[in-house]
């Protein structure tokens, strides 16, 4: 197996959950808000605020949107 499959195998299976925090870090880092992390979120996914932290789809595998 190449390195670039094998990165890809790592990032198909990383949650949502396990990378949120550090969207999080990062979007605070640059001056962003939570509320505006929230925004793009549910632009990219369509689940919305009230529905990722404790829902099934917060803890998808990245490739199962």
């Amino acid at each position: 197996m190449n390195s670039a499959s094998n990165h890809d195998e790592r990032i198909a299976k990383l949650t949502f959950a396990s990378v949120y925090p550090h969207y999080l870090a990062k979007a605070e880092k640059k001056g962003r808000t939570k509320e505006e992390l929230h925004q793009v979120i549910e632009w990219l996914t369509g689940y919305n605020e009230d529905a990722f932290p404790g829902c099934s789809h917060f803890h998808r595998r990245k490739g199962e949107y």
